[in-house]
């Protein structure tokens, strides 16, 4: 049959692509204009499709058909009009013109709900039964004959969010397709609207939707979930207008505990509690909200309102007041500057300074000991009526976080008790995954099972997009100034700090890394990383710009840099904190939200730290951490429609396929930390001794697991052999065994399948001819355990010369005195160029080469000396973008150009 598709939306995408799948002709879509340079998804969708796309912005002016509009629709030759969802008025020139005639899809159980807002009313009538109808248009508004229609149950606590995902949106895309397929098999009914039950509500709109509370709590929370999210359902409180989201009923045998809120033409006073805002109705009956929205834009969970800065504060009674005039003084002490201290006074812009905030801590302390103040409790209250209000609350207790739940894996291990989540990480609460899944983390010293990890799926992705999305757009993050989030930043390092011994170990058992190594490297950089990143936060700024077209009028064009959105992140095996660390710590001082996906075998650092972000007081939805499968869940974050950036390090490989995926979806941001085989040139005039202990550490450190590791060193002819030598002596010294005893060098490696590869890896060079000095199989013990391995005689051509090993495997090559360039040459010969480095006491020679490696970094003298403030990434094959330094900043942010004439 020839359809035209008329309409818009994801919705009416939905239905053409149907269409299409059931064998139909779409002559046209007609849908409307671009908006901001962006198509609609169906006309998106047609436009690929080689569909022809009309924009018409309107189809009749003064009421009377446009002809030419009206031409080139029935220039198309239509059989039928399909209108899914369509917000322009269509002429009955066009309705009534093909051999079909035309239906829609209308979002209620007809005749009632006629209107655009029928979802709505729906849930503000209290209706049990809801659904949609597909009928035949006519000249009255929503009146014609019934085609089809389909009912489904209306939940006690649904919006129009959530009847539409469930139902609306699903079954009405296969509604109107069978409707189409009765009208094709003519068998498609016509059945007349009774006028009995029939109802036609106005259009929902923000000056329409303020709450009337005379009446019951069942029809308030009707109203309040049938106007959420849109317009949203509003009231005067504290005479600034708000809006309530998230209604629920509640159950009345259960006693509201919190502060009162007063509400003009409420009953009672609502209770702000730990869980929300609990509302009464005129039978008594309650009610919960769990966010409110304040004119300004600002949303709050509805538990933190005397918590927020709203113009909302505590009443002090006779004890508080004396309270409050000692304080004043202790102020007036400290400002001496200042003539009077009045409730608008700004502690820090009145001169004070750290050392003043530590006397005033302890100022509170000797006058209210049970009113227990953290430094950053004056940072985050700095003029006189916030602090007061702020130690009132702590005195009366009101101030109590809601308690993160834990359900903790303990285990007594390397002399203390450490404490790991197990569960996913999402919307500031652990949570088991969809279906209760779980997986078996192992620990690669001994091969037995740590414990089970909940194993994420695609909904459970969904969530902590949503989450993370609603935290950037709607919460206190994306609003909030960016030295307060700084400071929440260093507070999560202080943290991390003090649970350094318990994070080191549980690296130690989940990624085999060696203790030592874990304490200072894997997690003390990770410190390092989140303390440096804490200080760019309010340091991030833009320029400005002179510009040509300046006369006859003045300009001014300045830049701003701007946080991206939600951000995905990815990390490997390797490093599983510090990878962690190194994309987070710049994603969060950049002001986005973050849904991190751990590698699948070392889950539980990232768990930890979600649980020490939350206690660091970082808000819901900041950060999401999610374990589970790169083909799943990392499919699923690359393709989803409302991740805006993603920061990847692993192999090239998949580095590839993520890219690609991040194109095709919503072209996101993308930086990608991919492989290597960074070369190491050491000349004959080295500090022989540096270098072979730089060597090996640029080789074994942390078990060849190491993505700079030099891949391949070129070793000058004449110290070849006595280099090997000693690199061998060395390596006898060097003990393999448990990674938690202080006296090991080398742990096991990280997971079977990479042993596996390793064994494989050495196998073919032997096969390819080259000399296997040490080495090059798995040590007989349980575990993962892998001897450390030498190579020599290794031709450009062979495998091993080419590809990483990624494990602890040292691939030596000869080159000729005096051939600086032919090794240059060979050195940069590969598709990848992460990392590099020389070895000579010549430092004319040292910087002719460093010129002329193509690599991200180049380490001279040195080897694995990266820092926090040095940026690193790599070129070629081994990806692009930075992680560290202030570069890495611009891997979160968008840039503003931003053009004013006056």
């Amino acid at each position: 049959m020839k359809i035209a598709v008329i309409g818009q939306s994801l919705f009416g995408q939905e239905v053409y692509k149907e269409l299409r799948k059931d064998g139909h002709n779409i002559v046209g879509v007609f849908t409307i204009p671009d908006k901001d340079g962006k198509a609609d998804p169906l006309a998106t969708e047609a436009e690929k499709d080689g569909v022809p796309v009309f924009k018409f912005p309107r189809w009749r002016v003064k009421g009377q058909a446009i002809p030419e509009v009206v031409a080139q629709y029935k220039a198309t030759g239509a059989e039928l009009n399909v209108l899914p969802f369509c917000s322009q008025f269509i002429p009955m020139e066009v309705i009534d013109h093909p051999k079909h005639g035309s239906i829609i899809y209308h979002p209620s159980l007809l005749p009632r709900h006629r209107g655009a807002s029928a979802i709505n009313w729906t849930l503000i009538h209290g209706d049990k039964k809801g659904g949609f109808t597909v009928f035949w248009a006519d000249d009255g508004l929503d009146t014609g004959p019934i085609l089809l229609q389909r009912e489904c149950n209306v939940e006690p606590n649904d919006t129009v969010n959530t009847i539409y995902k469930r139902f609306l949106f699903p079954e009405g895309v296969k509604g109107t397709v069978d409707a189409v397929r009765l009208i094709a098999e003519g068998k498609a009914p016509r059945i007349t609207q009774p006028q009995e039950g029939a109802t036609y509500e106005c259009i929902q709109k923000k000056d329409n939707s303020k709450i009337d509370w005379n009446q019951s709590a069942e029809a308030i929370h009707n109203w309040i979930r049938g106007n959420d999210k849109v317009p949203g359902a509003w009231a005067e409180v504290d005479g600034q207008k708000v809006t309530f989201y998230g209604s629920t009923l509640v159950d009345n045998g259960t006693a509201a505990n919190g502060q009162p809120l007063e509400i003009p033409g409420a009953s009672k006073p609502g209770i702000v509690t730990k869980a929300g805002l609990v509302l009464f109705g005129n039978d008594g009956k309650t009610l919960m909200v769990k966010n409110l929205q304040f004119e300004d834009g600002k949303m709050i969970a509805a538990a933190q309102y005397f918590k927020a800065g709203s113009s909302a504060a505590v009443e002090l009674n006779e004890e508080e007041k004396t309270f409050a005039e000692q304080m004043r003084a202790v102020w007036q002490s400290i400002l001496t500057n200042v003539s009077q201290i009045d409730d608008s006074t700004d502690f820090f812009k009145s001169g004070a300074a750290s050392m003043d905030v530590v006397r005033l801590v302890e100022e509170v302390k000797l006058r209210a000991s049970s009113c227990q103040l953290q430094n950053e409790d004056v940072y985050m209250n700095t003029t006189f009526q916030d602090f007061i209000q702020m130690c009132v609350r702590k005195l009366r207790g009101e101030d109590d976080e809601e308690e993160l739940v834990v359900d903790y894996v303990e285990k007594n291990v390397n002399n203390m008790t450490i404490k790991m989540p197990h569960q996913l990480f999402i919307n500031g609460e652990f949570v088991d995954a969809e279906g209760g899944k779980t997986y078996k983390t192992i620990n690669p010293t001994d091969g037995t099972a740590i414990c089970d990890v909940s194993l994420a799926q695609i909904s459970d992705v969904n969530k902590a997009v949503a989450a993370a999305k609603e935290a950037f757009e709607e919460g206190e993050w994306g609003k909030m100034n960016p030295r307060d989030r700084g400071r929440l930043i260093y507070k999560l390092a202080d943290l991390m700090e003090q649970h350094q011994e318990e994070l080191a170990t549980i690296e130690s058992i989940d990624s085999g890394a060696v203790y030592t190594l874990a304490l200072k490297t894997h997690v003390g950089m990770s410190i390092q990383t989140f303390r440096y990143f804490a200080g760019w936060c309010d340091k991030i700024q833009g320029s400005t710009i002179p510009i040509n077209q300046a006369r006859p009028n003045r300009n001014l064009t300045f830049t701003k840099k701007e946080p991206i959105g939600v951000c995905a992140i990815v990390i490997p095996w390797n490093y599983p904190l510090m990878m962690l660390a190194w994309k987070t710590a710049a994603c969060l001082a950049a002001g986005n939200t973050v849904v991190l996906k751990p590698a699948q075998v070392t889950p539980l650092t990232a768990l930890k730290f979600a649980e020490l972000a939350a206690r660091a007081g970082l808000p819901k939805g900041v950060v999401n951490i999610l374990p589970g499968s790169g083909a799943l869940v990392g499919q699923r974050l690359s393709d989803h429609p409302d991740v805006r950036k993603l920061g990847f390090t692993g192999s090239t490989e998949i580095g590839k396929h993520i890219m690609k995926s991040c194109a095709v979806s919503n072209v996101k941001k993308v930086s990608l930390e991919l492989g290597g085989k960074s070369p190491l040139i050491i000349f004959s005039d080295c500090d022989m001794d540096k270098a072979v202990r730089m060597g090996m550490s640029s080789v074994f450190f942390n078990k060849g697991e190491n993505c700079i590791a030099a891949g391949r060193l070129f070793v000058e002819d004449s110290i070849h052999d006595q280099f090997v030598k000693k690199v061998v002596e060395e390596i006898k010294k060097m003990k393999i065994g448990d990674p938690l005893d202080r006296s090991t060098d080398h742990g096991p490696q990280n997971h079977k399948a990479h042993l596996d590869k390793l064994v494989e890896y050495c196998q073919t060079g032997v096969k390819e001819g080259a000399t296997l000095i040490c080495g090059g199989k798995q040590v007989q013990r349980p575990g993962f355990f892998f001897e450390p391995t030498v190579f020599t005689d290794v031709q450009d051509h062979m495998h091993i010369a080419i590809e990483e090993s990624f494990g602890p495997v040292m691939i030596i090559s000869k080159f000729k005195s005096g051939e600086v360039d032919d090794v240059l040459r060979r050195a940069n010969a590969t598709e990848y160029g992460l990392a590099s480095g020389v070895f000579t006491r010549d430092i004319s020679k040292a910087l002719y080469v460093s010129e002329r490696l193509n690599a991200g970094t180049v380490f001279v003298n040195t080897y694995n000396k990266t820092d926090v403030a040095s940026p690193f990434g790599g070129f070629k094959q081994s990806g692009f973008g930075k992680d560290l330094g202030q570069e890495a900043l611009n891997e979160y942010l968008k840039t503003k150009a931003v053009t004013i004439e006056y």
